[in-house]
């Protein structure tokens, strides 16, 4: 069951946000409530970024038809030379 929900967020950051989630073919709602779902989830409470991994998050972005099923079938096929 899904509910509304009212945010207060700057002007700025919504552009950029509705921006991106064009880009990934998601809509907004989609990624703020699976942002939601990771940072609530149990197995996350527990679980700790180092600092370098930090440092890489948002260094690149993929295209919107990005397909990492695809690219990991292409990488193991091409690695065992299926």
């Amino acid at each position: 069951m899904n509910n509304k929900l009212t945010l207060s967020i700057d002007n700025q950051v919504i552009i950029k946000a509705k921006k991106y989630a064009k880009n990934s073919g998601r809509s907004l709602s989609d990624l703020i409530e699976n942002y939601l779902k990771n940072i609530t989830s149990t197995e996350v409470e527990n679980f700790t970024i180092s600092p370098k991994v930090k440092s890489l998050m948002g260094s690149f972005s993929t295209p919107a038809d990005f397909d990492y099923k695809i690219e990991l079938s292409k990488a193991i096929s091409e690695k065992h030379q299926i």
